[in-house]
């Protein structure tokens, strides 16, 4: 079966976004170079833990390699809207982060989510083959992005500020306040 990498290295843009009123938003990698647009669907908590995980990874390589990074940029970068038309190709399974040292970039690469990740499988375990295990990923389609430090803290502040900008959190039990209203269980279900 074939199956497609979009290489970005680098993109002349790539963020995070959404599309849709909060509480239904549905979020998106984008990345656009040579006339190219991508977009892959994945979940509010994958751009979370990516955020989290890329700056683990830019400390991690100055700690390790000596990298020069950059401060958070203090003026807001891009805030621009996705650009259209936001055409998912696929939804991301698996999120996979390297920092390549001889070109001091970050290597960020989504791949898709594969029929073995939703099913279960029943059976022996002595029938498992460990090369069947990793098969799968060889044939799924894949993003593949290659940012530098700068444009990596760009990138993990535009995804922080969109996560953020969803439904504000109930101030007793943290879940999110909807506009029609909220059940909240620390009023027993009553409406806030």
């Amino acid at each position: 079966m074939t199956h497609q990498v979009h290489a970005f290295e680098p993109p002349e843009r790539f963020v995070a976004g959404t599309v849709g009123p909060p509480g239904e938003r549905t979020f998106f990698l984008q990345a656009r170079g040579g006339g190219r647009l991508v977009s892959v669907a994945l979940e509010k908590v994958q751009v979370s833990l990516l955020a989290e995980k890329l700056e683990e990874l830019l400390a991690e390589a100055q700690r390790r390699f000596g990298v020069d990074l950059p401060e958070a940029p203090a003026v807001v970068g891009d805030n621009d809207p996705l650009d259209t038309p936001v055409d998912e190709e696929f939804r991301v399974g698996t999120l996979g982060l390297a920092f390549d040292v001889d070109s001091a970039t970050v290597v960020i690469e989504a791949i898709a989510a594969g029929e073995a990740e939703a099913e279960v499988e029943l059976g022996d375990e002595e029938d498992d083959d460990s090369d069947d295990v990793e098969e799968p990923d060889e044939d799924l389609d894949r993003l593949r992005v290659r940012l530098t430090p700068e444009a990596t803290r760009e990138f993990i502040e535009r995804a922080r500020r969109v996560v953020n900008a969803g439904r504000p959190p109930c101030p007793l039990c943290g879940q999110p306040l909807d506009p029609a209203g909220h059940l909240c269980p620390r009023h027993n279900g009553y409406h806030r």
